[in-house]
């Protein structure tokens, strides 16, 4: 008996233990791409200066690894339904592992940025097939409870993340960053092996087609665009000749892949016609403000703590470890109202919360005290934690089970995308207001622009949450309301 059909027989609010051992399965192998990420960014200054990069260089390590994340992240759907859940976790968990290995053998800045793209192959197939596997085996019961379980990477991530490079770059070599990654990836394929269903698909069954026109469409037209608005810096900005063209050629290839896919529905790369449902529309550009307010900031805050105020590697991660724990905090709270309430107010609270606590940086001197700087990072986290299980829930309200692989695509595209322009441009604001810089207080002049960079991301969020649905219980109107009222559907929920 498969995982769904034993939890459809759990009653009330009990969660099926099957349903725990495999989200535990999941997390562990996780870590490893939820770690790598984190401590990576502590260690940005320190790769810039050791390999010999600039910040517009150097920064690629982040926004490379984010864009091959989003490039694997749509084939995740049909190489589940080729290879089966648990084959394909453990290969992307290998991937992720090859990646690693290649990473702490790089040679220079070029070479790195090259082995992070293999890296983020992994794990662009890992984060929406963990979502897809979990959602899946709830039946669609308890989501908020069950997404609290989910996101438990993610909070950890921010507090042993950066401590745990900031540690490495002071004892030892910056390979260790990535060597770390090991131990991770081999516990987690050996529990993928222990405790995933073996879901293959049986002989002969009718196997899914990869949209190729759609991945050549797609993929190549967000790396144009976003590669083009990493190159806006110098006089001319956002009129130079290598801006204009790779964001002109990357809008008509995405205008394409739309083209393409719309009459082709659920079998297109992206079942766009998703986008009617208005749970999954709203929280999509709610996870790309997010994705832009979250991974932008994981690459101003460390720099600001080490090129402004003098920290070192493990200097900065001590002090970030304020942010991750109000992360930590919010988790259960916001799955238990995200539950009771509906994602709504959820999202809306932690939104109005991150713009708060995100405005003290953006009158960041040398000399600001730093006790008022970690209050302000503990509530942002708190804030932060508060946001994505409600975008993480609200998404799949009204959806069958068949249409969630594509939900969860969906989901995840929207960050990475909004985590891949989030910080290629404040990269290169930061770059072009840092240039004259001679002091420690012209610098964090810059810092200060970037943040309100950064405010501007995450107010715009404030509204749209409004869009996302209310309390569950009713089915939503129009063609949401029609996909909702498939059989093996999620609970509904209403989008008034």
């Amino acid at each position: 008996m498969s995982a769904p059909e034993r939890t459809a027989a759990v009653p009330g609010d009990r969660v099926d233990p099957a349903v725990w051992r495999l989200a535990f399965t999941v997390i562990v192998g996780a870590l490893a791409v939820v770690f790598d990420t984190t401590i990576v960014s502590i260690a940005i200054n320190d790769l810039g200066r050791d390999l010999g990069a600039s910040l517009g260089t150097i920064q690629w390590i982040s926004t490379g690894y984010l864009l091959a994340m989003f490039v694997t992240i749509p084939i995740a759907g049909w190489a589940q339904s080729v290879l089966g859940g648990r084959r394909l976790w453990t290969a992307a968990l290998g991937i992720f592992l090859l990646g690693s290995v290649l990473c702490a053998l790089a040679w220079d800045a070029p070479s790195l940025i090259v082995f992070r793209v293999v890296q983020g192959v992994g794990g662009g197939v890992m984060m929406p097939l963990m979502v897809t596997l979990i959602m899946q085996a709830t039946g669609g019961r308890n989501i908020g409870r069950v997404m609290a379980t989910v996101t438990l990477p993610a909070s950890l991530g921010p507090i042993l993340g950066p401590v745990l490079g900031g540690i490495i770059l002071h004892l030892g070599d910056w390979r260790w960053l990535f060597l770390v990654n090991i131990p991770f990836c081999a516990a987690g394929a050996w529990l993928a092996l222990r405790n995933l269903p073996d879901d293959r698909p049986a002989p002969g069954a009718r196997r899914a087609r990869l949209d190729a026109v759609g991945l050549l469409l797609l993929s190549p037209g967000v790396a144009a665009v976003i590669y083009g608005l990493s190159q806006v810096e110098g006089g001319d900005g956002a009129a130079r000749v290598q801006v204009v063209v790779p964001v002109l050629a990357g809008l008509v290839l995405i205008g394409g892949f739309v083209a393409w896919a719309v009459p082709r529905s659920s079998r297109a790369l992206v079942d766009v016609g998703l986008f009617r449902h208005r749970p999954l529309a709203s929280s999509s550009a709610l996870s790309f403000l997010a994705g832009a307010t979250l991974y932008g900031a994981m690459l101003l805050l460390p720099l600001y703590l080490q090129r402004v105020r003098g920290e070192d590697a493990l200097g900065a991660g001590l002090l970030l470890i304020p942010q991750g724990v109000g992360t930590l905090m919010s988790r259960t709270i916001a799955g238990r109202f995200t539950d009771r309430y509906g994602p709504r107010w959820v999202a809306f609270t932690g939104f109005a919360v991150v713009t708060a606590a995100t405005v003290p940086f953006a009158f960041v001197s040398a000399g600001t005290s730093i006790v008022p700087l970690m209050a302000a990072l503990l509530v942002r986290g708190f804030g932060m934690g508060s946001v994505n299980i409600p975008l993480a829930s609200a998404g799949y309200a009204g959806l069958g089970r068949a249409d969630i692989p594509h939900a969860s695509i969906i989901s995840r595209v929207a960050m990475q995308i909004g985590g891949s322009v989030g910080t290629a441009v404040l990269a290169v604001i930061l770059q072009h207001t840092a240039s004259g810089a001679r002091t420690p207080d012209a610098l964090a002049g810059a810092f200060s622009t970037a943040f309100w960079w950064s405010v501007g991301f995450t107010a715009v969020a404030v509204p749209l949450t409004l869009l996302l649905p209310g309390r569950t219980g009713s089915a939503p109107a129009g063609p949401a309301g029609q996909k909702a009222g498939r059989p093996g559907g999620v609970e509904k929920s209403s989008a008034a």
